[in-house]
């Protein structure tokens, strides 16, 4: 059997490469060897994240694998046909859950039947999106292929996690179905297919922000939550926006604060398109030492810094949705076209084909007219 060839150190060689390598060989039955795993880093190898998302995508379709550990470089995967079925994930450390799901929504959406996860780890760590960004940002994009549910039934922080999500998945097309080309839409009816490729390119009118700041029950007595929110709305008026943060207190292992922001664009100046939402989102994680007001300016300004870049998708939405738009089609402007990115678009052309493209001055990347 011949082997995809993945360079785990290519670009940034991050574990971004594992995680959509994986997404990808399951969903296309392609099989995969990768070395010099996360030879970027400064403890390179696979972390216990990874080892989530290999023995989760191993249950689903049956895969063969070798051997693998914390600290593995390499890792060979073979896999079978993917099989809808209920997972039950413990991370077993503060590893992103978000960041778990990279490797798990491309199977989810095209693998066929319905998937039920139930997932423990980190909700709200470091080097990943927060689980509000992924609920609120990222998500809308996926509703599009498939129905989607997301329950936070309890946040995790570093170092402890024991946070926990309930994901229910069922895909409105199949893989097969897609590069088949069953169920294309008519002309009178792309707006309603399941197949209707992703266009965010320019922003349009900025109807809203929301948000969300919230922090561990032990910081209530602070006002730790209401400080965040207080300070992320002094930076963020100048927007001249309804602008609407909820706080929120929880029960946590581990005691942590962030918040998360999105504002809400639509060509419509009324009201938000809901088939091809528009919105541009940012975080700031709280950490020892590090006062609320911090955290609530931080997440402001970088908000603000997407909103004025004047694209409908921020950084790291750009990096999450890359292989969708190979997927499905479409194209993408972005604030900022950055290593993760690119990387992504690498590990994307392994599985299938040299088919997306970058305009580097308009910050755009788009699927060429070529057949999966």
């Amino acid at each position: 059997m011949e082997l995809i060839q993945i360079d785990g150190s290519y670009l940034e060689g991050g574990g971004q490469i594992i995680r959509t390598a994986l997404g990808l060989s399951a969903l296309t039955g392609k099989a995969f060897e990768a070395k010099n795993i996360r030879k970027g880093r400064k403890t390179p190898g696979l972390k216990a994240q990874h080892l989530s998302a290999i023995r989760s995508l191993k249950e689903l379709c049956n895969a063969k694998t070798s051997d693998v550990e914390i600290g593995s470089e390499t890792l060979t995967f073979i896999p079978k046909k993917l099989v809808p079925k209920t997972l039950n994930i413990d991370i077993g450390t503060a590893g992103s859950i978000t960041l778990l799901m990279q490797s798990l929504w491309a199977p989810l959406i095209l693998g066929g039947g319905r998937y039920n996860l139930n997932i423990k780890g980190g909700t709200d760590v470091s080097w990943s999106m927060p689980i509000d960004y992924l609920r609120e940002v990222f998500l809308p994009q996926m509703k599009r292929y498939a129905d989607i549910q997301l329950n936070v039934i309890r946040r995790g922080f570093y170092p402890k996690g024991k946070g926990e999500v309930k994901i229910k998945a069922k895909g409105k097309i199949t893989y097969e179905e897609l590069i088949s080309g069953k169920d294309k839409p008519e002309e009178d009816n792309k707006e309603a297919s399941p197949v209707r490729p992703i266009r965010l390119g320019e922003q349009g009118h900025l109807i809203q922000i929301k948000g969300v700041s919230y922090a561990s029950k032990e910081l209530a007595g602070a006002e730790v939550a209401e400080r965040q929110t207080r300070a992320a709305k002094h930076i963020l008026k100048e927007l001249k926006t309804p602008l609407q943060i909820r706080t929120e207190y929880c029960e946590s292992e581990s005691i942590g604060t962030g918040v998360v922001l999105w504002a809400i664009f639509s060509k419509d100046p009324e009201e938000m398109n809901l088939l091809n939402p528009i919105i541009v989102g940012s975080d700031a994680l709280g950490e020892r030492g590090k006062r609320a007001e911090k955290v609530g300016e931080e997440a402001a300004k970088k908000l603000i810094k997407e909103i004025k870049a004047g694209a409908a998708a921020d950084r790291h939405l750009c990096d999450n949705m890359i292989p969708f738009i190979a997927l499905f089609g479409g194209e993408i402007r972005t604030s900022e076209i950055t290593d993760h990115t690119r990387t992504n678009i690498y590990t994307v052309s392994k599985f299938l084909g040299d088919i997306l493209e970058i305009d580097e001055e308009k910050r755009i990347i788009r699927r060429k007219e070529l057949k999966l």
